[in-house]
Order: C-alpha cells, then sequence, then structure tokens
C-alpha cells in the first residue's frame, strides 16, 4: 500500500482479474501495474492506467481498494547499479573467460557492443597468440571506450606465463582481467591490481586497473577481499614492479572490488550449489569491508549453472551484482569450438556431464568438468591419471598396460609423444624438460598432459579423427539451457548469438521477477507467466 493512498481509480480501462490478464503484467514488465482488489475482501487483479488517491478525494468515479504501485521494471536494473557505473556497461551480464580463445575475440567484440562485459580466454595461449587477440579486439573497438577484458589464469607449473601475461596486459592497456583457478594471491596478480592506482586531488582513490576475481572458496575469496600481504608488496616495490605510492593504497585496499562468485560450473569447478556458496561469500564480503572499513563498494556476482531465465533471476533474487555465463557460450556463433564440438554440447542433456583430471593442474590431482556424451575424453584422461598415481616411470608401466594406453589413447608410442613434448617445451619453459630429464614421473606427467592439453585443441579445432577425445568443458547449466530454447529460434545451434542469448535471458529473468513480485502481493499468477520463450530481441 502506498502510505496515505488507500483506492485506485479507474482510468481509461477498468482493471482485470483473469489468468491472461495476470500473465500479460507479468509480460510487461516495462509498464506501470497497479495491484487492486475487487472489495476489501475481493479478488485480487492488475490495473494500468488510472491513479491512485485517497478516499477524500473519491469524485464518482469507480474505485478500487488499491493493494500496491509497481514501477517500471527493466534488464539493466536487475543488478547493482555501481557495477553499470564502474564499468561503463548497460546490463549486468558477463560472459567468461574461456580457454584456448573459445571465448574469441568476435564473442568479446559483440558483447562490448551490447553494452556487456565479455573476456577473452587467454587461458593456455602462448604470449603471442594472446597479442593477436588483443590486437584483434582493440581493431574492432577502436577508440570507442566501448568495455572488455581479458582472462588471467593462474599458473602454478608456469610462474613465468602468468607474470608474462601480467606484463602483457600493463604493457598494452588491458584494464580488466578475470583472475581464474587462483588459489593464493601471487605477486603477479597483486602488480597488476595495483598498478597505476592512485589519489585523487578530491581525495578519491582511482583504479586504473579492474580485477574479477573468480571464486568458490572461502579462503580464496578472502584473500581476494582483503589487502595484499606487506611482504608481497614490499617486495614489489623492491623489484620495481609498484610504486611506493601504489603500495600504500594498496595496503589498505581489496585485491579486486568485483568477486565473482563460481558455482556448479564446467571447467574447474568445486561443483558448489549457488544457493549455499552465494550467500556465503556476500557474508563474508560485509565482515571484510566492514573490518576494513572501506568505503568503495565490493561487488559481489554469480555464475555457475546459469543457463535459464529462472537461474538468472534466482541470482539477481540471492543479492548478485552481476550474472556470468560459460558453459552456454561454447555452442555460440561466436565461439571458438568447432561446428562438430558446438553440435555436440548443443544437444547435451543435464546430466551429460562428469569431473575429469584438468591438463594444467594435473599433478595436483585437480579435476574439471566436461562433457560425457558424444565423448570418451573423461575415462581415458582418468586411466592416465591412475597410472600417473600409480607408477613412478613409464618405464614402470606394466608393458600390456602400457601398450593399452598407446593403442587406445595416445595412437602412437610413448616415446614419439616425449620427443614432441619435449620440443615444445623446449620453446614454452626449458625448464620443464631440464626437470623431466632428471625425474622419471615428472617427464610420465608432462607425456600424459599432452593427451589432456591436445584434446581441447581437436574440440577447437573440430579434428574428425579425434571426435571421441574430446575435452568440451561444460557444467549442468548447458543441459537447463538447450532444455529451455527447445522449440524456439535458438534452438539451432547455427541460430545462438552470444547476445541474442544474453538478451533473452535478461528479458526472460525480467518476466520471472515480475510475476513473482506480482505474487507476493497476493495475486493468483498462474504458472506460465513463470515461463518465457526466447524471442528475437533488439539491445
Amino acid at each position: 500500500m502506498l502510505a496515505g493512498l488507500d483506492l485506485w481509480q479507474v482510468g481509461s480501462s477498468p482493471p482485470a482479474f483473469t489468468r491472461d490478464a495476470l500473465i500479460g503484467a507479468a509480460r510487461a514488465f516495462r509498464e506501470p501495474v497497479s495491484v487492486v482488489r475487487e472489495s476489501p475482501d475481493g479478488r485480487f487483479g492488475v490495473a494500468h492506467g488510472g491513479r491512485a488517491l485517497r478516499q477524500d478525494e473519491v469524485n464518482g468515479q469507480p474505485t478500487f481498494p488499491l493493494v500496491a504501485t509497481l514501477p517500471p521494471l527493466y534488464p539493466e536494473w536487475l543488478g547493482d547499479r555501481s557495477f553499470l557505473e564502474a564499468h561503463s556497461v548497460r546490463f549486468p551480464y558477463v560472459t567468461g573467460s574461456m580457454a584456448n580463445g573459445i571465448a574469441t575475440p568476435r564473442l568479446v567484440v559483440a558483447m562490448a557492443r551490447a553494452g556487456m562485459l565479455g573476456f577473452f580466454g587467454a587461458a593456455g595461449l602462448s604470449l603471442a597468440s594472446i597479442g593477436r587477440g588483443l590486437d584483434e579486439i582493440e581493431g574492432a573497438l577502436g577508440a570507442t571506450g566501448l568495455t572488455w577484458g581479458s582472462n588471467l589464469i593462474h599458473s602454478p607449473n608456469e610462474p613465468e606465463i602468468e607474470a608474462g601475461t601480467v606484463g602483457l596486459f600493463l604493457k598494452r592497456g588491458v584494464v580488466r582481467a578475470e583472475a581464474s583457478a587462483f588459489m593464493a594471491l601471487t605477486p603477479p596478480i597483486v602488480r597488476y591490481a595495483f598498478s597505476g592506482v592512485r589519489r585523487l586531488p578530491d581525495g578519491h582513490v582511482w583504479r586504473k586497473n579492474h580485477v574479477f576475481a573468480k571464486i568458490s572458496r572461502v579462503e580464496v575469496a578472502r584473500r581476494f577481499l582483503t589487502p595484499p600481504p606487506d611482504a608481497m608488496l614490499d617486495k614489489l616495490v623492491a623489484d620495481g614492479q609498484l610504486t611506493a605510492e601504489e603500495a600504500a593504497l594498496a595496503r589498505v585496499l581489496p585485491v579486486a572490488e568485483d568477486v565473482s562468485v563460481e558455482a556448479d560450473s564446467g571447467g574447474h569447478t568445486d561443483n558448489r550449489p549457488l544457493v549455499a556458496l552465494f550467500p556465503t561469500i556476500l557474508s563474508l564480503r560485509d565482515e571484510v569491508a566492514a573490518k576494513h572499513r572501506y568505503d568503495r563498494p565490493i561487488r559481489v556476482g554469480a555464475g555457475g549453472g546459469i543457463g535459464t531465465p529462472a537461474s538468472v533471476a534466482a541470482a539477481f533474487a540471492l543479492g548478485a551484482a552481476y550474472v556470468f555465463t560459460g558453459s552456454i557460450n561454447q555452442a555460440s556463433l561466436e565461439s571458438g569450438l568447432s561446428e562438430l564440438g558446438r553440435q555436440m554440447i548443443g544437444s547435451a542433456g543435464l546430466t551429460d556431464v562428469t569431473m575429469a583430471p584438468a591438463a594444467d593442474m594435473f599433478e595436483l590431482g585437480v579435476k574439471v568438468q566436461v562433457l560425457q556424451r558424444g565423448t570418451l575424453f573423461a575415462a581415458r584422461a582418468q586411466k592416465l591419471h591412475d597410472a600417473y598415481t600409480t607408477y613412478d616411470a613409464i618405464e614402470a608401466i606394466p608393458a600390456a598396460e602400457r601398450e593399452r594406453l598407446e593403442k587406445e589413447i595416445f595412437l602412437v608410442p610413448l616415446a614419439e609423444i616425449w620427443n614432441g613434448t619435449r620440443a615444445f617445451w623446449m620453446d614454452r619453459d626449458p625448464s620443464q624438460v631440464a626437470r623431466a630429464e632428471k625425474e622419471p614421473k615428472h617427464l610420465m606427467a608432462l607425456c600424459f598432459r599432452w593427451y589432456l592439453g591436445l584434446s581441447s585443441r581437436w574440440a577447437i579445432a573440430g579434428d574428425p579423427a579425434r571426435r571421441m577425445d574430446y575435452q568440451i568443458w561444460c557444467g549442468p547449466a548447458q543441459g537447463a539451457f538447450n532444455d529451455w530454447v527447445k522449440g524456439s529460434f535458438l534452438e539451432p545451434v547455427g541460430q545462438r548469438s552470444v547476445v541474442q542469448m544474453a538478451l533473452n535471458l535478461l528479458e526472460g529473468a525480467a518476466t520471472l521477477t515480475r510475476a513473482q513480485q506480482l505474487r507476493s502481493h497476493g495475486l493468483p499468477v498462474p504458472a506460465e507467466a513463470f515461463r518465457f520463450v526466447p524471442r528475437p530481441l533488439d539491445s
């Protein structure tokens, strides 16, 4: 009830109490709507136009008891307004950085032009390839000032790659980085976060670079939400990688002011449910912000399992400042995945996913979630990890088992695999070869990682001879998305532009949010009002 206003007076059209009227009100969420009753104890209905008034203002026109008036609702407003302002975007929607360039420059550019934020999939690429991707993005966007970013993946086995990527980002002016797979803070991510930070004449702090910390664990989130360790800052200053002024400000600022909570997702994941994980991280944010007396907002976004309007609406209802998607974008037209790979993922069901050993953290036993349907990658990768944990060297593997691995997985003798692997690492990081030649178990790990690393590239290239070995990162959101779009224009993979997918998810989320608003004010909203069928939309 609006304060002091008791009645709704009929305007150009009377209120409606029918099922169709309630569904229509949910779908027309951009229009204000009043919730009225036929009488103090009568049916609830919806009314458009007219006006709210007090009892003493009645002038003979028909009136109805007024329950509430809902203002217009827009997809742009579903998240935190500070997110839109801080990053100069129109929508609180982000596409995550799918590795090995699956999140292509083309995808990033399409998102930027639609007023959203996309991250380039730099993980797994050489510095030269990353540079070419940045060239393509900058060439397409020019001096438009549109917003975009790139991935910075934690590389515990290749710290030089992580440091080199940060150096490239700083040199090229990449001001938004999605930090993924971090288990602890490293000097390169801290250097990136605080390079260029300064205090303005009016006293406000200006941060040149923005870290989007993708996390799924409380202890990792805490590291990004608090200032970095003094010892790390001192070392960065001593090495000339931060100035004394930058380090001084870093001691009172969080490493990241945008934290992306990643629930059950494709790729690296802890398989946590969003409804349990997100409130925990939100509470941690509030606790840390109060302790450190931050006067700048820290935004918490939600991802993992985001593949339907209902999941988007639920994430915003939990308090997400923005949502981010991953798995579903691999089937988009702008994805770097091959046509065959996109068709495979575009027909996946909710349960067609499984966990498999990760290439980049193979020795640590870290796993990634991948597509199971139509590929034997997960089972074959697990065989390799079992062999790695059982034996200390390739030569220690029983002859019959080694022969099976060569025949079923590698398709060539392991000696040939090592020759190719050695050449690769001599070019990328010769220290890995030196270590392998001293440590047989490490040599075995590098050979096994050859298969895990190339399996994702076979899917990107669409190698027909290796179809059964495709590694396609995929979470249950993909199956949910595929089910939602059945019978709509988005069902064919060839129609799935990343922008249309995003706009329909946001439009649907706004529809469901309005339906829930109406229901929360007593209206008997039909179930159909909570269903949104995708349709071509203009941004």
